[in-house]
């Protein structure tokens, strides 16, 4: 057998996460389909290391996906967390993160806030957090 399968732990969840990928960072997510899907299939396993499980011969790992500057300061990195088979050539893609705020964005359409979406739920949070980065930004 030549390369990996990718498959999914929760594929139905995972597919929402992308869509809100797709419409909120077509950066991030035109890298993840056109260059790490095919690297992970190839068996060129992107990201850190972050669990070896002996037992079951599993190793997982963290990817992180290139995002705005201001989103990772309010948000968090955009990651995917994926889990490589060794025995089966399977990779097992886990969860896209900042998971919170792309499922929102997915259910319901995200307003944006100086160029950075923010949470129905957190919104008032999310607007201290870019105008606080962002005065610091302009303080450099």
């Amino acid at each position: 057998m030549k390369g990996f399968i990718l498959d999914y732990i929760n594929e139905n969840e995972y597919k929402k996460l992308e869509r809100a990928l797709k419409k909120y960072n077509m950066l991030a997510f035109k890298k993840l389909n056109f260059e790490y899907y095919p690297a992970l299939r190839s068996g060129n396993f992107l990201g850190e290391l972050i669990e070896t499980n002996k037992e079951k011969n599993t190793e997982t790992y963290e990817l992180k996906l290139p995002s705005d500057l201001l989103f990772t300061q309010v948000h968090g990195e955009v990651k995917v967390r994926y889990i490589v088979y060794k025995e089966q050539n399977i990779v097992m893609l886990e969860t896209i993160m900042p998971t919170d705020i792309l499922l929102e964005g997915h259910v319901a359409e995200l307003t944006t806030y100086k160029g950075v979406m923010i949470s129905k739920q957190n919104a008032e949070k999310d607007k201290f957090m870019i105008n606080l980065f962002s005065a610091l930004d302009n303080n450099k």
